[in-house]
């Protein structure tokens, strides 16, 4: 049977843990068949761990994201894999660059996103990468760390335009699009979408926010994860049936650990 991956969504977070069984059930109704909760705190993390023990269908990663890059405590690339041992953590992050808030000091998310790379790099695990108003930088980076070893990984809630698609295809990495897809100024998000091969493509909610059309304005929640996928296959002209099989396997073929159920 297929079914939906909602790649990234935090359902730690407040407006989704209160109501967690009921929110997994109403996705698993739309056809969602996994789910990817995803760590922001390292400090939080067995919060994160804890939700992916409790349903079978849940993996989760260890990271910090780039918000809390200055707030979090340092880590290095041992406790990172350390973390990761376990059997439902499946990728690292989310990690990367923010200059649009920049919560925190440029300087130091760069550092903290070099040592999630290292250690994606050494556990052969994906990297979950975030990054906005700041594709130049990003660039810079990717090219630099994959010249070090291949890594892999993806970029989440892919904002940006046609030329980091581009890199990150050419550097094996895939690309997770969100509801924002489905946002009626979002033409150029669509175009980008048009230029990335299907089986580089994960659909995501990144809930509790961006909840797609028509559900803008709400809370998020992963079973809004159908609306995005409708979006991108309209826009690779495919059936949604081939669309949420394609990115259901590029997800499993990137997270080797996660286990389908």
């Amino acid at each position: 049977m297929t079914f939906l991956v909602d790649s990234h969504c935090h359902l730690d977070f407040p407006e989704l843990a209160a109501q967690q069984d009921d929110v997994v059930a109403r996705a698993r109704n739309a056809g969602v068949g996994h789910f990817l909760t995803i760590c922001t705190h390292v400090t939080k993390f067995d919060q994160i761990r804890a939700i992916a023990e409790k349903y079978n269908d849940i993996s989760c990663t260890v990271g910090i994201h780039p918000h809390e890059a200055a707030n979090e405590p340092e880590v290095d690339v041992e406790k990172l894999i350390g973390l990761a041992q376990h059997e439902k953590v499946v990728g690292f992050g989310e990690t990367g660059l923010d200059f649009f808030y920049e919560h925190s000091p440029r300087k130091e998310q760069e550092i903290s996103f070099r040592t999630h790379i290292a250690a994606a790099r050494e556990a052969k695990l994906p990297i979950i990468i975030h990054t906005r108003d700041a594709d130049a930088e990003m660039a810079a980076i990717l090219k630099d760390e994959m010249g070090k070893g291949a890594f892999p990984g993806l970029i989440h809630c892919f904002s940006s335009g046609p030329e980091l698609a581009a890199l990150a295809v050419e550097l094996g990495l895939y690309i997770s699009i969100s509801g924002i897809v489905t946002f009626k100024k979002a033409d150029a998000l669509r175009d980008t979408v048009k230029t990335v091969p299907l089986d580089r493509l994960l659909v995501e909610t990144d809930s509790p926010y961006l909840a797609p059309m028509p559900h803008r304005g709400k809370t998020n929640e992963p079973a809004f994860v159908t609306q995005t996928a409708k979006m991108v296959a309209q826009i690779k002209g495919v059936g949604s049936e081939e669309l949420a099989a394609q990115t259901t396997h590029n997800f499993f073929t990137l997270f080797t650990k996660a286990k389908r159920v």
